[in-house]
């Protein structure tokens, strides 16, 4: 066999340090002058004392995270912290949901908006945040990019004025240059608003460490950050002891990056834009060969990410291009060789580029595209274990926290478990154990903000906090004048349905949408605040019945317009997640609540494809939600009235949103009902308990709503 072409690291190492270290010498002073502090800088030392002297004092503290202009997925957290009780996250609001761009990258207005009203619910306002803190350190973020533009040189300077990342580059950074002012004026402080600029994976890791059930173990918990890029670098390792955190190691490396790596290959041989390729190419894994020794692009892909001593994982620059020129030419002949040209920005989104499982029996190299897809997972999963491998070994422990972006790879997260068994602790360690393993809800971007609060609290002296139990962060539950004012429509029509401000009302109304949903209807639920995250839990849900075969394709085809190869997820009790799906030893501390959040995907039991085959993927997994009474007692209440109707204690789960973020407002929740020709009715809940339908109105009116309330009515009343 060939042997492969292979270059690790950069063409220029030491034009490309001098750069960085020249750009941080340059730009810390200047980012200083424009309100941007670093958060070991005399600004900074200042307002930690501060902070940490009222906390002393008793005093209630609030801080907020921010996530800025020039990089995706902006937002804030707003975080309530005490000595006591240590950081409460009060909202952590998405831009996205509020403006409807998807992963947008522009200036929170909204979300920033949204919380200073809670605020004034609260009886406080901007002035009582004791600190601003931002979820990158700027001018590390520009000296990497800088070092990145010429690495490679002059082929790498391409970069210096087109995306490295997803929805970063380095124009969009003149944005965080007017951001201090900006704020100021937005607030009507007369003068800038000084920001704390935090460490990116720092933010991650002392986030999903102290969110996470293991927070209190008395061994060390080892903390990997995976991501697409952070300010230094795409790979950090962390140890937590005795409630602090020490980080091993950072690959300081932009390109070295396991997400990088993801991103650019599902975009380019999927046909879908960066950020929206990741999750679908994970969905058409499941139809391509899955096995190492039979699948035919595996052996020579392998090569593209070379995984050194020390869980070092590099990329070949022989074979990839992403390094200097991402979007345009990401692949160098060896790589062209074995998945053929990819697909260029400009046929993105193409039906006839596009991946279709559809097309499986009728077009000749969909079978050939769903195996790369196979084993572009493949390597994925062989680096994730690689770099896991050395960490669980130099730190000792069986406990890991996983978070960053990579972490949103479901299936990827699932073979961590099934890799690190006893078999392998007994061997590496010398005892009998497995993973235990635990990934936040929110293991990208959207959660960083909570995670630059949170770490900057410590900071301050408070104490950890409570871990995460549910998701439920984004924006202000909606008000009874909210929904009705949405439903104001010519083209909607609704009712009040009741309140579920009792047991009693609460039961009535899950009732309702169960019977329905056993008729084979769908519905959306809207209440209370929206989930903080991409995934809908039970709050801004779709919901359908999961022994319904054909409920798959209506779903698909008339409700969320979308591609087949993508799954369905089941929404389930903790006992029917049991009776139907394989749960890991290594996910079941507290409770299982790493099954709480859709970030691990479960082998289903041999009878689960024919009770419940809307929510078995075709490789026969299943993306589990646990829904738990005290976080969710609606929904939790009807799953247990869909066990009475169709037998199992389960539902068909997916986002209440057609081809954009998911429904934040009333309003929104409207549109989306008006843009889905499939979805029956919307049951929107007020902060008050208050519950009203919504179906379409007019000549769109199928009857099935009224039909279907009508027949559940008077079978109440006879029953």
């Amino acid at each position: 066999m060939h042997k492969p072409d292979i270059r690790i690291g950069p063409r220029h190492p030491r034009l490309a340090a001098a750069s960085y270290e020249l750009t941080r010498w340059l730009t810390e002073p200047v980012m200083v002058r424009l309100g941007l502090h670093k958060a070991n800088g005399d600004f900074a030392k200042r307002t930690i004392a501060a902070v940490r002297e009222r906390l002393q004092r008793g005093e209630t503290v609030y801080i907020a995270g921010l996530a800025c202009p020039g990089t995706h997925n902006t937002g804030v957290a707003l975080v309530e912290v005490t000595q006591s009780g240590g950081p409460r996250l009060i909202v952590n609001n998405e831009e996205e949901r509020f403006s409807g761009n998807k992963h947008t990258n522009e200036f929170p207005q909204h979300a920033l908006e949204d919380m200073r009203r809670v605020l004034r619910r609260m009886g406080r306002d901007i002035g009582d945040i004791a600190a601003f803190v931002t979820t990158w350190d700027y001018p590390a973020l520009l000296a990497l990019l800088i070092r990145t533009s010429v690495e490679e040189a002059p082929g790498s300077f391409k970069l210096l004025r087109a995306p490295i990342a997803p929805a970063i580059n380095l124009r969009q950074m003149d944005q965080v240059r007017r951001l201090s002012r900006r704020l100021g004026r937005m607030y009507g402080l007369g003068e800038r608003l000084p920001l704390i600029c935090m460490p990116h994976h720092d933010n991650h890791a002392w986030y999903s460490f102290t969110a996470s059930p293991f927070a209190d173990s008395r061994e060390p918990v080892a903390i990997a950050v995976l991501d697409g890029t952070g300010d230094v670098g795409s790979i950090s390792l962390y140890v937590a002891r005795n409630g602090e955190m020490k980080q091993l190691y950072c690959n300081k490396s932009l390109f070295d990056s396991l997400g990088a790596f993801y991103t650019v290959i599902s975009s380019s041989q999927g046909g879908w834009t960066w950020l929206s390729s990741e999750g679908r190419y994970m969905g058409a894994v499941a139809w391509g060969d899955m096995n190492r020794a039979t699948n035919p692009y595996y052996p020579r892909l392998k090569n593209v990410l070379l995984l050194g001593p020390n869980g070092a994982v590099h990329l070949n620059r022989a074979m990839a291009n992403w390094h200097s020129d991402p979007a345009e030419n990401p692949y160098k002949a060896p790589l062209i060789d074995i998945l053929g040209p990819p697909l260029r920005p400009d046929q993105l989104w193409n039906p006839d580029a596009v991946l279709r499982v559809e097309d499986i029996h009728h077009r000749a190299d969909t079978k050939d595209r769903l195996d790369k897809a196979a084993a572009t997972q493949l390597v994925f999963e062989d680096a994730m274990i690689h770099v896991i491998d050395h960490l669980l070994r130099i730190t000792g422990t069986d406990r890991l926290v996983l978070t960053g972006g990579v972490a949103l790879n479901a299936l990827g997260n699932m073979r961590l478990l099934e890799h690190f068994n006893e078999a392998w602790f007994a061997k590496a360690q010398q005892r009998k154990t497995r993973l235990h393993m635990w990934v936040p809800p929110v293991p990208g971007d959207p959660g960083v903000p909570i995670g630059a609060a949170w770490l900057f609290a410590h900071m301050a002296g408070a104490p950890r906090g409570a871990p995460l139990s549910h998701a439920f962060y984004c924006g202000l539950p909606p008000s009874a004048a909210d929904i009705t004012a949405a439903l104001a429509a010519d083209d909607v029509a609704s009712t009040r349905i009741g309140s579920i401000a009792t047991p009693e009302g609460r039961d009535t109304i899950a009732d309702m949408m169960a019977f329905m949903v056993a008729q084979g209807g769908v519905i959306a639920l809207y209440q209370g605040a929206a989930e903080t995250g991409p995934r809908a839990l039970g709050h801004r849900s779709i919901l359908a019945n999961p022994c319904d075969p054909n409920v798959r394709a209506r779903l698909n085809e008339r409700v969320k317009y979308r591609e087949a190869i993508r799954p369905l997820a089941p929404m389930a009790t903790l006992e029917a997640a049991r009776d139907y799906f394989e749960l890991e030893d290594g996910a079941s501390d507290d409770d299982y609540n790493a099954y709480n959040y859709m970030v691990l995907t479960a082998h289903s039991k041999p009878q689960a494809r024919e009770k419940i085959p809307a929510v078995v993927h075709a490789d026969g997994t299943g993306r589990i939600q646990i829904v738990r009474e005290a976080h969710d007692p609606l929904t939790y209440a009807y799953l247990k009235a869909l066990g009475r109707h169709i037998g199992v204690e389960m539902s068909v789960n997916t986002s209440f949103n057609v081809a954009g973020p998911i429904a934040q407002t009333p309003a929104q929740a409207m549109e989306t009902l008006r843009r889905s020709k499939g979805l029956d009715a919307v049951v929107l809940v007020a902060d008050d308990g208050t519950a009203y339908a919504a179906w379409h109105g007019g000549e769109r009116d199928s009857g099935r709503f009224t039909g279907w309330h009508a027949a559940w009515t008077k079978a109440r009343l006879a029953g």
